[in-house]
């Protein structure tokens, strides 16, 4: 049995990526020294990996691994002493319940479920659509080229989170282009999520004076008003599911359809029978996995093959390894469309598993299907070693997609 210390660190972590589409070649260094290796993060500190599929399915399900950000051996990303690191009050004050462990997180989940059953969902399904449609009217009326980026991939999960939380039409514009910088350029997210947070405590308190029939309003009529959430609280959950929600999809977006003109023989068939498009989508989601790392603290002693995992032990549990690994999906790094990709674990797994990965699976589907209905001889209008990809650790994405037809 080996324990923390005991195993020969696999080097710095994280890992560049080569290619948009494709995680970083360490990964597959990473899953064949075995499905745990211990790695040296970019502050100093060491934290397991996890990378084979079973392992990190098991973690994803057991109570004894924390998801609490405010805990201090939270696996942090960038550079700095110790003393660098945020204070861990301010921290909890800031949390959502997707870093919050049980029973805090059941609490606070329970209080948005509703909005994400398959009925609610499916009742989404003809304005996003008509989103789809109405966008791509214009990128038609524009013309050749266009950057898919801006002109779809972000403002179609931007009006669906509209939809959502009840932004009135004349906040469209704002709420688009703050989403679209949280999404695209990592110095101004920042900014764009005070702007959000900002906006929404604005419109829960004009919910609380006329409620809608919008998630917003439940959430102020059914749990504010009961004390059971604070105004800056549901702020807090509010932005975190807008950011969430948006910037997985419209990355999903964006690099989905950059992996399928790079595939064209997978776009060929998706044109000869639609009704893959299903599977398809969910054969994208394994390949791209746009979340590739989860942090995670072990609470406490975890065995896990032949290494031991102490309490306290920062632990990153990899999903863009686990889904390529071999043992689950053979030939892992070669997209089939026709393949059943579930159970893939790009959506996580147990009590932490994605909320809206119903109204993502929707949006793709209808993203995918009416682009390339709309243009069938869509093509990338640039080198693929020129688009910009975005190197931060979390979502995985492009910055910009020429397209022409």
């Amino acid at each position: 049995m080996q324990i923390a210390g005991e195993r020969r660190d696999a080097g710095a972590f994280p890992m560049p990526r080569t290619c948009p589409y494709h995680p970083p070649p360490g990964y597959a260094g990473l899953r064949e020294r075995g499905p745990v290796s211990r790695v040296t993060l970019a502050d100093g500190r060491p934290a397991w990996v996890v990378t084979g599929y079973e392992e990190v399915r098991r973690l994803f399900a057991d109570h004894r691994v924390s998801s609490d950000r405010a805990d201090p051996n939270y696996p942090r990303f960038r550079p700095g002493p110790p003393s660098a690191r945020p204070d861990p009050r301010a921290v909890r004050a800031s949390r959502t319940f997707v870093e919050m462990d049980p029973p805090e997180h059941g609490h606070h989940r329970r209080m948005v479920t509703h909005a994400f059953t398959l009925r609610r969902v499916r009742a989404m399904r003809p304005a996003v659509s008509r989103a789809a449609g109405e966008l791509l009217d214009r990128m038609a009326e524009l013309g050749s080229p266009a950057d898919l980026v801006r002109a779809y991939a972000v403002p179609l999960p931007a009006l669906t989170m509209c939809d959502l939380f009840g932004v009135p039409g004349e906040d469209r514009g704002f709420f688009v282009e703050q989403t679209g910088w949280a999404a695209l350029d990592r110095r101004a997210a920042g900014r764009a999520r005070r702007e959000l947070g900002a906006y929404f405590g604005e419109l829960a308190r004009a919910r609380e004076r006329r409620p809608g029939r919008d998630l917003l309003s439940t959430l102020v009529v059914r749990h504010v008003r009961a004390g059971e959430l604070t105004g800056q609280e549901l702020s807090n959950m509010v932005v975190m599911m807008v950011v969430a929600g948006h910037e997985t999809t419209a990355s999903m977006i964006a690099l989905g359809a950059l992996t399928l003109l790079e595939h064209p023989g997978q776009l060929a068939l998706l044109a000869e029978d639609p009704s893959l498009v299903p599977r398809a989508v969910d054969e994208l989601l394994r390949f791209l996995t746009v979340v590739d790392t989860f942090p995670r603290v072990a609470k406490a002693d975890i065995d896990l093959g032949d290494v031991r995992i102490r309490a306290g032990d920062a632990v990153i549990l990899l999903t863009a390894a686990a889904n390529r690994d071999p043992s689950v999906f053979p030939d892992p790094d070669t997209l089939d469309v026709r393949r059943a990709a579930r159970p893939h674990l790009s959506f996580a797994y147990g009590v932490h598993q994605c909320l809206g990965q119903n109204l993502a699976r929707q949006e793709l589907e209808i993203a995918f299907s009416a682009l390339f209905t709309r243009f069938p001889t869509l093509r990338g209008a640039a080198p693929l070693g020129d688009i910009p990809v975005n190197e931060a650790v979390g979502v995985q994405g492009v910055g910009a997609l020429p397209v022409q037809w």
